[in-house]
């Protein structure tokens, strides 16, 4: 099914990237601790922002925010449509609702309206924990489709999001086969950093790998930007290292689990080479095996790596062989090599 392109402020979701978003944590009252996290967030290459704006006073935090980052910023509403106008008028460059709790239609065809004049679009956003019980999700996406086309608007972005992973991803799996609009993608209150990563990865990377989804969201339990870490890091593992115009270049290590054939602390290097390339600033991949089983395929397939053998080890670069060094020598040989590259 073709996508329909639908611009928020400076990117375009379905045009083919997939766009990483976070949602900031501060109250809205705190505006400076709010500037502060989303300065964070686009320096971590968040592509987009998302705010939650409870009331219409709180829309001050968008003319703040749109002051300070360069991203487009997107309004949060729940409930109240004025504060959904408010919103627009402060300058904010998309508004997520959920228009079964906006309350009825006569108000989503104001808040349409107000997008519509504005040039902005809307997500349509579905959440399990919205829904009453037994409600089916992708049919509420599909009747908020229907209400806000029946409005003349089209600009529209959908999300079904649910805090189990297997709903995620079956109720995504039968919306794109419905739903010509960009799909934002997600498991909610997937819980803290840890379990949270887990879950999204299987939820988030099983639709990528279906092809599914325009722009992410890692919803964690822990700072914004550990979100967009977990977003990158989803993308890598799905084999995406292109994810639009706010993309930050990302370092991939790949590293054997070791076993008995394995001769050098493999664990050990592999944490060293992550610590040592973070924010390296390019898109590389580098390969840290235990043994010549499996080392030399993966080797041969990154930028650069290393394989081990009995205390030594040899380093790969672009697949080649370039050295063979003690292994005291490997780490510091391999961070030679990649500096060389760097300059």
């Amino acid at each position: 099914m073709r996508k329909k392109l639908v611009k928020c402020g400076g990117i375009v979701f379905g045009d083919g990237n997939i766009h990483v978003q976070s949602m900031l944590k501060a109250p809205p009252e705190d505006i400076q601790a709010n500037v502060r996290q989303a300065s964070r967030l686009a320096e971590a290459g968040c592509a987009a922002v998302r705010v939650a704006v409870p009331e219409k006073k709180d829309a001050a935090l968008i003319f703040a925010l749109k002051k300070s980052v360069k991203v487009p910023i997107i309004a949060d509403i729940h409930n109240d449509y004025k504060t959904a106008l408010e919103a627009v008028g402060a300058g904010a460059d998309k508004i997520r609702i959920n228009p079964g709790n906006i309350g009825g239609a006569d108000r989503v065809k104001k808040i349409a309206s107000a997008c519509k004049a504005a040039g902005i679009p809307i997500r349509a956003g579905v959440n399990s924990g919205s829904l009453k019980s037994g409600g089916d999700a992708v049919q509420s996406a599909l009747e908020s489709i229907r209400l806000l086309e029946r409005f003349d608007f089209d600009d529209i972005v959908v999300s079904v999001k649910s805090s189990s992973v297997q709903k995620t991803v079956a109720d995504y799996r039968k919306l794109a086969e419905l739903c010509p609009y960009p799909l934002h993608v997600g498991v909610t209150e997937s819980g803290t950093a840890r379990i949270g990563l887990i879950k999204s990865a299987i939820g988030i990377g099983s639709l990528l790998c279906d092809n599914i989804g325009d722009t992410i969201r890692v919803s964690l339990t822990a700072e914004p930007e550990r979100e967009v870490e977990a977003a990158y890091d989803i993308l890598k593992a799905a084999g995406i290292r292109r994810s639009g115009a706010f993309r930050a270049p990302s370092v991939e290590v790949v590293s054997c689990p070791a076993c008995g054939r394995t001769r050098i602390d493999v664990a050990f290097l592999a944490r060293q080479t992550e610590e040592l390339t973070r924010g390296l600033g390019k898109d590389i991949k580098i390969a840290v095996m235990g043994c010549a089983v499996n080392g030399p395929g993966e080797c041969g397939g990154a930028d650069f790596g290393i394989t081990g053998g009995d205390g030594e080890g040899l380093i790969y670069k672009n697949g080649k062989i370039v050295g063979k060094v003690t292994e005291s020598e490997l780490l510091p040989a391999l961070m030679e090599e990649i500096k060389g590259w760097q300059n």
